[in-house]
């Protein structure tokens, strides 16, 4: 009589260096019928404790004595951050220690408008409302920044805001112009005006080196090109964007700040229609940022919030405020992409999760392979109702709730007059016209 038996090596099933132990699992679905119901109470358990351990505050930056104007940091992961206030105070952060390294206190002459770092993280350009544009040596090893600057250029005007070439030892500012300069020469290169008196801010484009991309006072987005030294097209809003930021990973794409606390995705191909509309800010939006991967960006407002989008969302996937923080004045992602600074009024520098309930510190292979587990659940059932209503609740301060209410009576009395009207109205008199391309009132090239 043959009997067979199942024959194991024991060795298969001992634990290993990180103590789990190996587990073979038959795949077919018939074995397991009830898999989907597990899964669905794991995704709910997941969604449920990503806003349990929500704490996404780091640490509060104390040392300014004024309102944070500007932030800057270089373009490689561990670089210092570099700060400028309204009492034209520059300081240099470590970023490793979270700690103030160096402090200039009289950088400029009033308020420090913008702030830049070049490419290669060695120096430090600075504009302020003495009508000039400084630039100091930056150490990236030690975080030290030079109580002197290296230059000194002369502007015509207050420059607003300043960048920095992606490759080329250039930078831009503006002010009544649009003025790129070079580090050699006391005077601009190339100056752009296109019939506006005041230009709020101009930022390269990090794939075609001679693209530059401005917003202006007369709620114009405009682009120029240096190497015909000419202006290329120009989109008039129904109200002025207040910053304008390049797609690091799809560079014909930009998003834009705006009066009416909505941010718009532009792509530079097609001016006459918005991309993307993002609201969910109820007062000024006044700094946007993007992420490194190029597939978030965040946002710094006057409602005292700042807002962590998908690029390709219309609604924020985080929100983050304090009690004591003021009115945003800036903000910026890391180059890890893993952490948000903000500036704001009441000068402080806050550092925040990129990811609010992220673990910080080192993570074992255990716990990253739970983590990608429950991150693949949570995008499995997210359209599921319980699910989508646990991700999608903020909490917000009161008047921002309040807010929120009126401007949402507010879009619906609008729409049901556009309605009506459109139903009184001679067929084909009144079309509709979708939120994208409201915004913008003509295009000119």
């Amino acid at each position: 009589m043959k009997i067979k038996v199942l024959q194991r090596d024991q060795a298969d099933y001992v634990p290993t260096d990180g103590g789990v132990a190996r587990y073979n699992r038959n795949p077919d679905p018939i074995l397991h019928p009830l898999e989907r119901s597990r899964e669905y109470q794991r995704a709910l358990t997941a969604v449920k404790l990503e806003k349990i351990f929500a704490k996404p505050l780091v640490k509060a930056l104390d040392g300014h004595n004024d309102s944070v104007k500007c932030l800057a940091i270089a373009r490689r992961q561990g670089a210092p951050l570099i700060s400028g206030s309204c009492d034209g105070e520059l300081r240099s952060w470590s970023m490793q220690h979270l700690e103030c390294q160096t402090v200039v206190p009289r950088a400029h002459t009033g308020f420090v408008r913008d702030v830049a770092i070049s490419n290669r993280g060695t120096r430090v350009i600075s504009c302020g409302d003495d009508k000039t544009v400084k630039t100091w040596d930056l150490v990236e090893q030690t975080c030290a920044l030079s109580t002197e600057p290296i230059a000194t250029y002369h502007c015509t005007s207050i420059s607003n805001s300043v960048d920095h070439h992606w490759n080329k030892p250039l930078f831009v500012t503006t002010g009544d112009t649009v003025d790129v300069w070079d580090y050699q020469r006391s005077a601009p290169l190339s100056s752009f005006e296109w019939g506006c008196e005041r230009v709020i801010t101009a930022r390269f484009n990090p794939a075609e080196s001679a693209l530059v991309g401005a917003t202006a006072a007369d709620r114009s987005v405009s682009l120029y090109d240096l190497r015909g030294n000419s202006a290329i097209r120009k989109v008039i809003m129904s109200m002025r964007s207040n910053a304008l930021q390049w797609n690091p990973m799809k560079p014909t794409q930009f998003v834009v700040a705006n009066e009416d606390c909505h941010l718009y995705t532009f792509d530079m191909r097609k001016l006459n229609k918005a991309v993307q509309r993002h609201w969910d800010h109820v007062m000024a939006v006044v700094d946007v940022s993007f992420s490194p991967t190029g597939q978030e960006f965040v946002s710094a407002s006057y409602d005292q919030t700042i807002r962590i989008w998908s690029a390709t969302g219309q609604r924020s996937t985080n929100v983050y405020h304090t009690k004591r923080m003021a009115r945003l004045l800036s903000c910026h992602f890391t180059p890890d992409s893993r952490f948000v600074l903000s500036g704001s009024e009441d000068a402080n520098i806050r550092v925040w999760k990129a990811k609010a309930d992220q673990k910080l510190g080192m993570l074992s292979q255990r716990e990253k392979r739970a983590v990608q587990y429950r991150e693949a659940l949570k995008d499995k059932f997210k359209s599921l109702p319980e699910i989508r209503s646990i991700k999608r609740h903020k909490h917000v301060p009161k008047m921002i709730k309040s807010l929120q209410k009126t401007r949402q009576v507010m879009r619906e009395a609008r729409q049901r007059k556009e309605d009506r009207v459109r139903k009184h109205s001679k067929a084909g008199s009144k079309p509709h016209v979708s939120y994208k391309k409201r915004p913008i009132l003509k295009e000119v090239e």
